[in-house]
């Protein structure tokens, strides 16, 4: 039987820390579903469409590395939704510290009770990418600041682009 994990995130942009967990659930699961998240309620830097883009260039080939067969996807709905739909089994949340654990204790515990057959699996990030978030690499680009330190080469260059435009 084939294992089916979904990691899930708004991927606004890929981080190295992202990849740090992708990474780690390559060797995890057969097959590994990148899930970006569209909210209505929130404008991200980056389209759907450009997410997901850069999810496809930058992750497909870590997984096929890996031997790992990874897909990426975009979802308008609840994670365990998301999960069914791929046919996912583990739901894959990486921690950076304790702030993120306690968050990511009570999404496990809610999903749980919706989805019970989905399994929360927590990945501790790598010490150097622990301090690494979206939103401080968008803060550090829009300032001018270097995150070639902080993301894939491709996501420099396309935060590098979308901010020469404004």
């Amino acid at each position: 039987m084939q294992r089916t994990a979904l990691f899930a995130g708004s991927f606004d942009p890929i981080t190295n820390g992202h990849l740090d967990v992708v990474g780690k659930a390559v060797h995890l699961a057969d097959r590994l579903v990148l899930a970006i998240g569209v909210h209505p309620g929130k404008t991200p830097l980056f389209s759907a469409d450009e997410r997901l883009a850069m999810a496809n260039e930058i992750c497909v080939p870590l997984g096929r590395a890996a031997g790992c067969e990874v897909t990426c996807t975009t979802f308008a709905d609840l994670v365990v939704t998301a999960a069914r739909r791929a046919g996912a089994t583990l739901s894959v949340r990486g921690v950076r510290d304790a702030t993120d654990f306690d968050y990511e204790m009570q999404m496990a515990g809610m999903n749980a009770t919706m989805a019970p057959e989905v399994q929360t699996l927590f990945l501790p990030a790598a010490p150097m990418v622990r301090p690494i978030t979206a939103t401080l690499v968008r803060q550090i680009a829009g300032m001018g600041g270097d995150v070639a330190a902080f993301v894939p080469a491709q996501v420099a260059a396309a935060l590098r682009k979308k901010f020469a435009k404004s």
